[in-house]
């Protein structure tokens, strides 16, 4: 789960991380009173989307008075923020975070984040803050600084130390990142986290270290034990379909093409994809209905599927082991007649009760079109697209 800046900078508060004083806003009026509250002569007015690259795309902005933090607010809230990141349609901006100013020396780039090769917390610096830092890694490898945590004995001063060498820290610097990185390695295990980002974490001219911002991912599967996160989840900076989908326990993401998959199982999921790829056509979504779903559950997945009107045609693609195959064919014929789709549906099922699932959608006097196997079931799909 992804959360706000102005959440994250919260956390890093809690966790003594340096953070500039802001506050949030969701109107014009509500950004010069934290303006004011915040006091100063010029001010950081910040859209909060889940996406990067809002400098670049006039997410961020100076304000010079009170009338400029009112007039870009104002310009800002209601609009989407359309960045690298987004896609065509952008991001909704519904909030805006008033901020100090801040005068910067340099900037830097740190993060941790789970490094699922080494299985461990890995922590990832740079000297190049303020840029993408898959940018700097494919043109300026060499400035990126590496290091992994081992989990029985945390975080070493030792490695801390490295790090803040290997920025060109001085004494002052290398002190307040030994600091930082154990707080923020503090926060990551306490919170349950996948990603902690400061992009950039910046030396001000005081010599003094601040993240100027933060991004934080927590791990969804760890939700139920921080109830207190979970109320940071903003479902509008989510595919609305994606949302649905999370109500009922569905794994979907929207993908841009025509030919929806369901299917149990994420390897599954992805060899469906690639399948149609191979045969010429292109998916529409990632859905990954899950072992132990139920026909309730696949009618929720087909009303999803069909929410997303690029799609033209529907394979459902089961390998029935802990699911049956006879409660997806149930499914499917009840999303079918409830729905009143007249989209092509192609159906590959495999495993158990198979032979009473495929009898269930023979008889079930819909124009279903069996495949045998996931190869038949793709050029099936594709013919069927392209009629």
């Amino acid at each position: 789960m992804n959360i706000h800046e102005y959440q994250a900078k919260q956390l890093f508060a809690d966790y003594a991380i340096p953070v500039p004083a802001g506050k949030p806003a969701w109107n014009a009026e509500q950004a010069i009173g934290q303006a004011q509250a915040l006091g100063g002569e010029a001010w950081m007015v910040k859209a909060q989307v889940h996406a990067g690259g809002r400098g670049k795309a006039g997410g961020v902005q100076r304000a010079q008075s009170l009338d400029d933090v009112a007039e870009i607010s104002q310009r800002l809230i209601g609009t989407q923020l359309v960045t690298h990141q987004t896609g065509a349609d952008g991001q909704p901006i519904e909030c805006v975070l008033i901020e100090t100013t801040t005068t910067i020396n340099s900037e830097l780039y740190l993060s941790l984040v789970i490094d699922r090769a080494a299985t461990r917390i890995g922590i990832i610096a740079s000297r190049a803050g303020g840029m993408e830092i898959e940018e700097v890694a494919a043109k300026t490898p060499e400035q990126i600084i590496r290091r992994t945590i081992d989990p029985t004995v945390g975080i070493q001063s030792y490695q801390c130390r490295e790090i803040a060498f290997a920025l060109g820290l001085d004494d002052v610097g290398r002190k307040q990142l030994i600091s930082l990185l154990f707080n923020l390695y503090r926060l990551f295990v306490d919170k349950d986290l996948s990603l902690v980002e400061i992009n950039p974490l910046v030396i001000t001219e005081q010599g003094h270290l601040l993240a100027l911002d933060a991004k934080i991912h927590i791990d969804d599967n760890a939700l139920y034990r921080h109830k207190e996160l979970s109320g940071l989840y903003d479902p509008n900076q989510e595919d609305e379909k994606e949302h649905r989908a999370r109500q009922f326990d569905l794994n979907y993401i929207a993908l841009d093409g025509n030919i929806a998959c369901m299917v149990n199982g994420a390897g599954l999921a992805m060899a469906t994809m690639d399948v149609i790829k191979i045969q010429g056509g292109s998916p529409a979504n990632f859905l990954d209905v899950g072992g132990g779903t139920t026909a309730e559950r696949v009618t929720e997945a087909v009303k999803i599927i069909l929410s997303d009107s690029k799609v033209k045609a529907i394979l459902v693609n089961i390998f029935g082991g802990i699911v049956r195959c006879d409660l997806i064919a149930q499914g499917v014929i009840h999303a079918i007649k409830e729905t009143g789709t007249q989209l092509p549906v192609v159906v590959r099922l495999e495993g158990t009760n198979v032979e009473v699932g495929k009898n269930l959608l023979k008889d079930s006097g819909l124009s279903v079109i069996p495949a045998d196997d996931l190869d038949d079931a793709a050029k099936k799909a594709v013919l069927a697209v392209k009629g």
